[in-house]
């Protein structure tokens, strides 16, 4: 029998807030628009009653930036602007999501969930061996998980109504490539959420 859990990444106040450092990149408003954080707290109900673990995952730095990767052209100006700090309001996830102190919070520095963190102990302490996926931005973060997720053998599955990305074009082209490593569908499809 099959064991998912719902892994919800990303969806920090610095990337998902108006007021966050990174709103001028286009996550905020696209989150907006599309309704998304709705649509993830309606996943997080459904999955509250199907008993399916709930993992939030958030990227950030400590605040000496001792994990920050200097030269990327992702991270690279997190420093700078003092982005992304781990301990402030920056790095929670975001309030209006249904987060309970039940839920698993694992802090990664780097784009996927899996690069260094315990996410994948987690996840085989408890035997799932699917994945639902839903995240901010699903040309970055949930494209990397995704394709780690696959090449440990899990079944993933994108979520896509529970995705955001900078623009329309960048949500499109991923979830096209993503396609060729997991089943995306909208969470309402899915029997895990129903």
């Amino acid at each position: 029998m099959a064991k998912s859990a719902l892994i919800l990444l990303d969806f920090i106040n610095e990337i998902v807030d108006e007021k966050g450092k990174f709103a001028g990149k286009g996550y905020s408003a696209f989150v907006k628009t599309h309704g998304v954080l709705d649509s993830v707290n309606a996943a997080i109900a459904k999955a509250r009653t199907k008993n399916v673990p709930i993992i939030f995952v958030r990227v950030g730095f400590s605040p000496d930036y001792r994990e920050w990767p200097e030269s990327s052209p992702l991270f690279g100006g997190a420093k700078k602007f003092d982005a992304l700090q781990l301990g402030t309001w920056a790095t929670e996830i975001h309030s209006s999501l249904n987060k309970t102190d039940a839920d698993f919070l694992v802090t990664k520095h780097r784009v996927s969930a899996f690069y260094a963190t315990s996410l994948e102990a987690i996840l085989r302490t408890l035997k799932v061996d699917t994945i639902l996926l839903g995240g901010v931005a699903t040309d970055l973060v949930v494209q990397s998980t995704s394709r780690d997720a696959h090449d440990r053998d899990y079944r993933v599955i994108v979520l896509e109504d529970l995705c955001g990305a900078g623009n329309e074009e960048d949500h499109a082209q991923a979830l096209r490539l993503l396609a060729k490593v997991a089943t995306v569908v909208k969470s309402t499809d899915v029997s895990e959420l129903n």
